[in-house]
């Protein structure tokens, strides 16, 4: 092997392993301790939508339920979650396994995406220092 090709097959696999060190520094350990609680903040303000409905794959389900849920499903894909934002856009958007939306109906009747509702909570939280 040329020396040339040498130093392009080791910085191959420099890049491989710097890019793993990358992947695994984006576990859920490393989720910033800030963005780990507006996302406990969220699901809060989720479990305290007692007049609301919260509707996944067609069926309806309590706020308690429905924040449960979303604490179980953050954590099975934590790896995936390095933001607030991630957490709404890959956690709280909608079904993995149906590709359907989840949605709120609040106490009004209107129905949301969920996604639209803890976005404008997220505005709130920040509003308020959170």
């Amino acid at each position: 092997m040329t020396r040339t090709r040498h130093i392009l097959h080791r910085a191959g696999w420099v890049g491989l392993l710097a890019a793993l060190l990358f992947a695994a520094a984006g576990s859920a350990g490393e989720l910033p301790a800030a963005e780990e609680r507006q996302i406990e903040a969220l699901i809060a303000r989720v479990a305290g939508m007692t007049d609301a409905a919260f509707i996944r794959n067609d069926r309806s389900y309590d706020a308690a339920t429905a924040a449960e849920f979303l604490r179980r499903k953050w954590r099975r894909h934590a790896a995936e979650v390095l933001s607030v934002e991630d957490f709404i856009d890959r956690v709280a958007t909608g079904s993995s396994t149906t590709g359907l939306p989840y949605r709120i109906r609040l106490g009004d009747g209107r129905e949301l995406p969920c996604a639209t509702v803890l976005r404008e909570e997220l505005l709130r939280l920040r509003k308020l220092g959170g």
